[in-house]
């Protein structure tokens, strides 16, 4: 453990210590973050590739007392490692053929007459299967030595490789994923990696994924409604409208969370993207839509599962935006405070 006698919980974040200001290494830290700058399928706004970086300045300014943890989270050691410069890179340019092709779809081409935006397809589908492999190879290895692992994209595609590690390590677990989106597309604009095919990708990939609860949904097609639908219960799904009707009419949060808590295993992985918050708390995510979770609801929902006796065994915190006024990357380092504290005290 890192010596703390120095060190004054109450004083500024110093730029020379790590996330949240705290004075950890890597190998004193017992919850390493793992930083994926990466949004090559974004199908709409850009910004989250630099989320990690805006994230790790905002966390400077959080102060350290969790509501639910008080110090005890933070003691333990949170360290949040360098973003990838050779990754970043080639998102921006898998980025930049990815746009030039959207835009041809956009406007109604034929990608069968288009040698060189076929080209562009396979260019990004096997970009993003080295993404996948790399994140892999990161969280395994941390996964290896003992560590509590949690990763910050990026877009939402990035996690992938990640829910691999973690079955391999921990056996079979569920999904809570937070989101507006279902991102249960098959191959989503051509990309069969895609942001909004990362549930899909999941549940077909990974084996010990055996349950997928989704919580604030309000954007969606119907195909993957009727995915939900014909999944036996594999997938249960908790619309945002759902949830409000039941509110507006006298139901309690507490009893929607309980009704939610009941359909995950024992093991719980948390896929957090930013845009199932009401979109005031995440205006430059890279879909925002009307309706969404408040922050103190979304705490109390992780509170609950870590009451009722499950574990969180890890998370991802996705399409942060680098927004021009950081209000994004604010509310963004809040929420990851909150998933690093509460996983670990998940985890005593």
């Amino acid at each position: 453990m890192a010596d703390l006698s120095q060190f004054d919980p109450n004083s500024p974040g110093l730029l020379s210590n790590n996330i949240f200001g705290l004075p950890f290494s890597e190998d004193e830290a017992r919850l390493v973050l793992v930083p994926v700058p990466w949004e090559v399928t974004v199908s709409y706004n850009n910004g989250t590739a630099r989320g990690p970086e805006h994230i790790f300045k905002a966390s400077l300014q959080v102060d350290l007392y969790d509501s639910d943890t008080g110090t005890e989270g933070w003691k333990q050691g949170f360290f949040m490692q360098s973003c990838d410069r050779q990754l970043l890179l080639r998102s921006d340019y898998l980025r930049k053929e990815a746009e030039l092709y959207l835009k041809f779809l956009s406007e109604g081409g034929d990608i069968s007459e288009n040698d060189f935006l076929r080209r562009s397809v396979d260019d990004v589908n096997r970009g993003t299967e080295k993404m996948n492999a790399w994140v892999y190879e990161q969280t395994n290895a941390l996964l290896q030595r003992g560590k509590l692992v949690g990763l910050v994209g990026g877009d939402h595609s990035t996690p992938l490789g990640f829910f691999r590690a973690i079955g391999e390590h921990k056996g079979d677990f569920g999904i809570l994923q937070i989101d507006a989106h279902a991102d249960l597309r098959d191959s989503y604009e051509g990309f069969k990696y895609s942001h909004a095919s990362i549930m899909f990708n999941a549940l077909n990939e990974v084996p010990q994924l055996k349950k997928l609860v989704q919580v604030g949904l309000r954007d969606y097609c119907d195909g993957e409604v009727e995915l939900i639908r014909n999944s036996n219960g594999r997938i249960s799904a908790y619309f945002d409208h759902d949830m409000k009707e039941r509110m507006f009419e006298g139901e309690t949060w507490k009893s929607i969370c309980d009704d939610i808590i009941q359909q995950l295993p024992q093991q719980v992985y948390i896929s957090f993207d930013i845009d199932g918050l009401d979109p005031k708390l995440c205006p430059h995510t890279g879909t925002p839509v009307p309706g969404g979770l408040e922050a103190q609801q979304v705490y109390y929902l992780f509170r609950r599962v870590i009451e009722s006796g499950r574990t969180i065994i890890g998370f991802d915190l996705v399409e942060v935006s680098a927004g021009l006024d950081e209000w994004d990357a604010n509310v963004g380092a809040r929420m990851l405070f909150k998933l690093c504290n509460l996983m670990v005290k998940s985890n005593v």
